[in-house]
């Protein structure tokens, strides 16, 4: 298994460009099955061995620790076993379906390579989700976010450019640390950046975070780099690109200062981007590109957010809500 493993994050990796992100969420997946099928192994008894001999039942089945599994042995009981195993300790619908949907992905590869003759998570259902909506913030409470940082300190005046483009644009808090000094074009207006998959696409940026990049790039991060170089286009005082930790640190020391009560994540700014701009009549499609989601089905969560909100105005407004 540890083989088979190995050979599929690398697959997964160079052929299909995944971000380490996914690599490293795949590894944790399929190393938790593999700690699963090593501690709860079938024991191969006299009737794997010779098939007219009756096999066993399910209570007469027994299990061995730390025996090896090669991936064909590995049966649908197995995968059942398992995503009880992780109902059972209470992980989310959400986190069952991701890790049988790595699964998936595994047995395909194994399949297309032979080391499997048939597939074990065939017509295996994932548990439905409920519809969880996600987490957005009013636009004064964006207004007082964006108010913060204050003063001339370098770092500072970095932070307000890093937030105010996080909401200009969307972006994913990894695609914003980690984007090039020459991703960004001041003339055009616009960023490119690389997200899911190594795909590329391209996001308007709006004047405000405009003239706020011009300020850092004029005479800010000059300060940072200290007659350094860097790569990255947001950096820190060491002239070294910002981490994802660091920039999270500061914008929830920013939104306590904001006076925002909830708990504010980078992710909830990119949410509240694409609320706002269908709350005010983009259509669907065009928020999905600057999002850069595969599937609209993704993107359509937010209209869900839109309604919601409309049905709370019109229950505190209307005489007769």
């Amino acid at each position: 298994m540890d083989h088979w493993i190995d050979r599929f994050l690398h697959y997964v990796s160079v052929e299909k460009g995944l971000s380490s992100n996914t690599l490293s969420a795949y590894f944790q997946d399929l190393q938790k099955f593999h700690a699963f099928t090593k501690k709860n192994q079938l024991e191969i008894g006299p009737s794997a061995q010779n098939p007219n001999e009756r096999r066993k039942s399910s209570l007469e089945e027994t299990y061995v620790h730390g025996a090896p599994i090669e991936p064909d042995q590995i049966q649908r009981k197995e995968i059942v076993l398992f995503l009880s195993e992780l109902k059972a300790a209470s992980l989310s619908p959400a986190s069952v379906t991701r890790i049988l949907s790595t699964l998936r992905n595994f047995f395909n590869f194994l399949s297309a390579e032979g080391a499997v003759r048939h597939d074990p998570l065939a017509h295996l259902h994932a548990p439905r989700k409920a519809l969880r909506l996600p987490k957005v913030l009013l636009l004064s409470q964006v207004e007082a976010l964006l108010n913060h940082p204050k003063g001339e300190a370098p770092t500072a005046r970095r932070d307000d450019a890093m937030i105010e483009l996080l909401y200009a644009t969307g972006l994913r808090v990894s695609e914003l640390i980690h984007l090039p000094l020459g991703g960004v074009d001041l003339e055009g207006g616009y960023l490119i950046t690389r997200g899911k998959g190594a795909k590329e696409r391209i996001v308007p940026i709006g004047q405000c975070a405009l003239e706020k990049l011009k300020v850092y790039l004029g005479s800010v991060r000059p300060l940072l780099l200290k007659g350094k170089s860097a790569h990255t286009l947001f950096v820190n005082r060491s002239g070294k690109a910002m981490s994802r930790q660091a920039f999270w640190k500061q914008l929830k020391i920013y939104a306590r200062k904001a006076g925002i009560q909830k708990s504010v994540t980078p992710h909830m700014l990119r949410h509240s981007f694409a609320s706002h701009l269908l709350e005010r009549g983009a259509d669907l499609r065009s928020v999905q590109m600057m999002l850069g989601h595969a599937d609209i089905s993704t993107t359509q969560i937010y209209t869900h957010v839109a309604r919601e909100r409309l049905k709370k105005i019109h229950e505190a407004s209307h005489p007769r809500g």
